[in-house]
């Protein structure tokens, strides 16, 4: 009786485990950030898209094929020509999310790598077309228009493909060797303009205040002998004197300068009779 009892558990148990085998094997669940597509065996591809969390579905027959929805930076180079055939170097920052309705159109049109077959190609094609109607100089000075019409263009070239591109930045542009060498002899002939333009200034304003100074002269002069033929010898005489005291004013100042009296007793103070 006991025994029969036993049994009975045990199949009950091995029941409820192979049940629970089932089920457990016909959940899926779906993590935050992502949306599932069912793919059947019979029908294909589902188009009803799973959001978050635990569904069922079944095994064998049907399988769950998992996106993340959530944004996603990519960087993509790009090697173009500008408007005057000069070599740009190009990179784009992207950041890109699917659209979650569109999950079952991706699918089976694009795969789960859906961003390595689109994003590269369409940025390739939509850089080249924009950056071609510049020159290399509007690509530096007018940066944000070129942005703005690739961030324009590139996002109505990725909803055809069921993409959301949340930013779109230029992160990177350089321009080839023999254009960055022309900007730098540019650069270099400008400063020797600039120098040599600043020498002929400099020559131009030492003529001026070598004529000035020559004007100066011939008008000092002419006054000098205007006063000669007026004044004769006596203003000769009156600059002697004049530069004499100055002589005398500045000598006096000087401590080296010793004034002793006239005569042939000047250095001993004594009696005429006594030399004698």
């Amino acid at each position: 009786m006991a025994a029969n009892f036993f049994n009975r558990i045990g199949q009950m148990g091995l029941g409820v485990a192979l049940l629970g085998g089932v089920v457990n094997s016909a959940l899926y669940n779906v993590e935050g950030g992502h949306r599932a597509v069912i793919f059947d065996r019979f029908s294909g591809v589902k188009q009803q898209v799973s959001g978050e969390g635990t569904h069922f579905f079944i095994p064998w027959v049907q399988r769950p094929i998992m996106y993340d929805i959530r944004s996603q930076p990519r960087n993509v180079p790009v090697i173009t020509g500008s408007k005057d055939l000069q070599n740009v170097n190009i990179t784009l920052r992207i950041l890109y999310r699917p659209i979650p309705d569109e999950l079952p159109k991706i699918y089976t049109i694009l795969g789960q790598d859906y961003d390595e077959r689109v994003l590269p190609s369409i940025t390739t094609e939509v850089l080249k077309a924009v950056v071609a109607q510049f020159d290399a100089g509007e690509l530096i000075t007018q940066r944000e228009m070129v942005s703005q019409k690739v961030s324009e263009t590139l996002i109505e070239r990725a909803s055809q493909f069921g993409f959301i591109l949340d930013d779109i930045s230029i992160t990177h542009l350089t321009f080839g060797k023999e254009f960055t060498l022309a900007v730098e002899m540019k650069q270099v002939a400008q400063q020797e303009a600039e120098k040599a333009r600043f020498l002929v200034e400099k020559a131009e304003q030492q003529k001026k205040a070598s004529i000035i100074s020559a004007e100066g002269d011939a008008g000092a002069a002419e006054l000098l002998a205007k006063s000669f033929a007026e004044a004769g010898d006596g203003l000769v005489e009156l600059r002697r004197i004049e530069a004499a005291e100055d002589i005398a004013y500045q000598l006096s100042r000087s401590r080296q300068v010793a004034y002793l009296p006239s005569g042939q007793n000047m250095l001993i103070n004594l009696p005429t009779n006594l030399t004698q």
